[in-house]
């Protein structure tokens, strides 16, 4: 019996850990993400706005949000659309014109104290080597870069912070839509809606734990009494 009672403590440690383990947060970033427009789609840009150089026509996108990683990250909302966005400025010689969505996020991920201005869109006429970081800053100042040339603020949102790591429990709804009704993260209103099986349920690595769990257990427990 006392090969038994030894047994419990250590069953027991593995069961706390296993319960701990599943109740870790995920941890992401506040910052603005930089979109470029292809197509009918939003993509995560593949350089930053101080080296980009969009050409006459090009619509790209900026988007607030918390996010744990460009693949998190979240799209910025509407339709964006470089006929309407540009229909006010006219065409001139020796100049581009590139479409910009800057998107300022929902009250969610704003930093705390501050609240998010409303979605706007903008035309910037610039030279034609400019790069999208002299777009912005010709439509949208004023704008604030970390000393890592890390863009912090557009038009002056938000007023203090730049990329700072913040703990996060989202589920796929709130990645997908962040509360709004543009895009939605590019899978429409009623796949933002849709939850994941996985949301409403133990996941796979749960049952894992669980099984290995009472394997140990189990196997304590045969240990003890075969040496009782």
């Amino acid at each position: 019996m006392t090969a038994v009672r030894r047994a419990v403590p250590v069953f027991l440690a593995a069961l706390l850990l296993w319960g701990t383990a599943g109740q870790a947060e995920a941890v992401g970033y506040r910052y603005w993400s930089f979109w470029e427009r292809d197509g009918g789609r939003w993509t995560y840009a593949t350089q930053g706005p101080s080296t980009a150089r969009p050409a006459d026509g090009d619509v790209q996108g900026f988007r607030f949000a918390v996010s744990e990683d460009s693949a998190d990250a979240t799209r910025p909302r509407g339709t964006a659309d470089f006929g309407t966005i540009c229909a006010g400025t006219p065409a001139a010689e020796g100049k581009k014109r590139v479409a910009l969505v800057v998107d300022f996020g929902t009250t969610t991920d704003a930093p705390s104290g501050e609240t998010p201005p409303a979605r706007r869109t903008a035309c910037a006429r610039v030279s034609p080597d400019a790069t999208t970081a002299e777009a912005l800053a010709a439509v949208a100042k004023p704008l604030r870069y970390d000393t890592n040339a890390l863009l912090c603020a557009i038009s002056g949102y938000p007023a203090k912070g730049c990329g700072e790591q913040v703990s996060t429990q989202k589920d796929e709804t709130e990645k997908a839509g962040k509360g709004d009704k543009g895009e939605r993260g590019e899978k429409g209103e009623k796949a933002a809606g849709k939850p994941k099986a996985s949301d409403h349920g133990p996941s796979l690595g749960l049952l894992a734990g669980a099984g290995l769990v009472v394997l140990l257990g189990a196997a304590a427990l045969w240990q003890a009494r075969r040496r009782a």
